[in-house]
């Protein structure tokens, strides 16, 4: 049923005008349109809302990620905007904090202004 219809995808957050801000110049999406309710972007095709939640509680998972080709690149490339990679106990990951899954794809993760946790993913194939 839903299978032809576009996806879009919800992120929350505490203040719109932050998180314009970062999801914007530091993470380089289009802002599309906005309101006072939500920011609208463009994430490769697909509409992000953020959407302004009073008392945000940020989840301990991901709730939102990319894929990237080179992943090296990208973490670089935020890493240069000011945006710090999170670091996880038990966890192997190189210098850039990336984690080698057992299938040999590629998954670093990094936090939004909210706490909120996001993610970049390079698959092997």
């Amino acid at each position: 049923m839903l299978n032809a219809a576009p996806f879009m995808a919800f992120i929350p957050v505490s203040d719109l005008t932050s998180a314009r801000s970062f999801y914007s110049e530091v993470l380089g999406l289009q802002v599309t349109d906005e309101n006072p309710y939500a920011v609208i972007l463009n994430s490769g095709g697909t509409m992000l809302r953020l959407t302004q939640v009073d008392n945000l509680q940020p989840q301990p998972f991901t709730i939102a990620g990319w894929e990237v080709r080179d992943i090296g690149v990208v973490v670089d490339a935020l890493v240069g905007q000011g945006v710090t990679f999170t670091r996880y106990d038990g966890m192997e990951q190189d210098e850039r904090a990336v984690w080698t899954t057992p299938g040999s794809d590629r998954v670093a993760w990094f936090k939004d202004l909210d706490g909120n946790t996001l993610s970049l993913t390079s698959f092997a194939t």
